[in-house]
């Protein structure tokens, strides 16, 4: 099965597959199912996939030119009114004065004609040049459609990801309000009994609001956050999505290599080292233009007149003829059109030559960049996991400390906001290892 009929037949399917999940619950799904979600459902991948669909018609277009073209013709004429023309009667009968006029009729008022053309493509420099690049074309165009699956993974991973660092921000807000509420209701005890003040109950208290308005933020960001997922994985915002995946970063370090780096591993790149080879064919197209053509062709039909209306009479006689013939064509001057076309053609292999050059230098900036920031990321990463997990022992000794009668509810509350802000800090340098570990993979063509 050639790829024009797997691209169709895929279309078809996603589009019974679309349907067929419209407005039901998904399962969980993980990171690796979200992306061949988006890659059947999203509609930039369906939409390069129907353009590569068209390219592979066009190509089937050039195809057809170097094949036999043949046509079938038909005519029927019913002279109602046969023009007369004036003719010299004494060039017939010399009898007759000379210059006198008689009307006469030529032509029959019944004629049918019908025929057959074969043509054949001898010798088109054109064409033979437009079907050795077909390949090229077919290449170019799914390549395309390979960048927009790039690009589509890069997208759904950093808007998983994205949610998966809400939803932890959120269990670990909901623990700092469980905190809250216990030291609160620890503070009121004590305040009954003489040991506390009310400045303690209402610091507290204002602990608790700030934590739940935190809260009410985080839970309209994780919403928004799971409908960019949605919308970039193609899935109807009504449809209920569940992640299966959890936090694991064991592998980041994995990520960054010393292996050497190829540029056609980057799609991008590859995609304009296609392009330039199909700038070169077109310069070989204008330049073999100036070439003759040269185009077989044959003709057979037949034809019948008649003064009445009798063709379904099998007797009646009908006249058939043949011919065949070459054609030549021979370019010989077209006002210096050919000339400008051709170095139009040869300026765009130049400029694709520019572009691969650039495209060289931004990837070697981008591998430069997104490695340097992965390494800095990390080691922020850890430094910020240090941090949390000695702001959550700083705030358990001075909690034990605050209930054992030696220590303030001030300390309890600026411990408590050390240890919000720790985290904060925490999750923010983990969402930027993340996104910077995407960006490192996109770089060196691992997605």
């Amino acid at each position: 099965m050639n790829r024009i009929a797997k691209t169709l037949l895929s279309l078809f399917s996603l589009a019974l597959t679309a349907g067929a999940a419209y407005g039901q619950d998904t399962q969980p799904m993980s990171l690796q199912q979200c992306i061949d979600y988006a890659l059947q459902h999203q509609a930039q991948v369906r939409s390069a996939r129907i353009d590569e669909a068209i390219s592979l018609e066009t190509n089937k277009e050039v195809t057809g030119q170097a094949l036999p073209q043949v046509s079938a013709t038909g005519s029927f004429q019913d002279n109602v009114v046969i023009q007369k023309q004036l003719i010299d009667a004494s060039m017939f009968d010399p009898t007759v004065p000379k210059g006198t006029l008689v009307p006469f009729e030529f032509g029959i008022q019944y004629n049918a004609v019908g025929s057959i053309t074969l043509s054949q493509t001898l010798f088109d420099p054109s064409v033979m040049v437009a079907l050795q690049a077909r390949k090229t074309l077919e290449e170019l165009a799914h390549k395309s459609v390979l960048q927009t699956e790039r690009d589509t993974r890069v997208a759904v991973s950093k808007a998983y990801y994205n949610v998966l660092i809400n939803r932890k921000q959120m269990v670990l807000v909901d623990d700092n309000i469980s905190r809250i509420e216990q030291l609160l209701r620890e503070t009121d005890a004590m305040y009954k009994n003489g040991f506390a003040e009310k400045l303690d109950i209402d610091r507290t208290n204002v602990q608790l609001t700030n934590l739940r308005s935190e809260k009410t933020k985080l839970s309209n960001l994780m919403h928004v956050g799971e409908l960019l997922l949605k919308f970039q994985m193609g899935m109807p915002m009504k449809d209920q999505l569940t992640l299966s995946d959890t936090l694991n970063f064991s592998g980041l370090r994995e990520t960054l290599g010393d292996a050497p780096f190829d540029y056609s591993r980057r799609i991008d790149y590859s995609l304009l080292e296609t392009q330039k080879r199909v700038n070169e064919f077109d310069l070989k197209r204008y330049k073999l233009a100036k070439l003759p053509t040269l185009t077989f062709s044959g003709t057979v039909g037949t034809n019948r007149a008649s003064t009445r209306f009798d063709y379904f009479n099998l007797n009646n006689t009908w006249y058939g003829y043949g011919v065949i013939g070459l054609d030549l064509h021979i370019p010989i001057f077209s006002g210096f059109q050919q000339n400008h076309r051709i170095q139009k053609a040869r300026l765009n292999v130049e400029k694709s030559q520019v572009a691969l050059d650039n495209m060289k230098q931004s990837i070697d900036l981008e591998l430069d960049q997104t490695h340097s920031t992965l390494e800095s990321n990390l080691l922020t990463l850890q430094a910020q996991e240090r941090n949390m997990k000695l702001a959550e022992d700083v705030y358990n000794t001075t909690k034990k400390k605050y209930q054992a009668g030696v220590g303030s509810n001030l300390e309890v509350v600026n411990a408590e906001n050390d240890l919000k802000q720790a985290q904060t800090n925490y999750f923010s340098a983990l969402y930027d290892a993340i996104i910077s570990k995407i960006d490192y993979q996109k770089a060196v063509g691992q997605l």
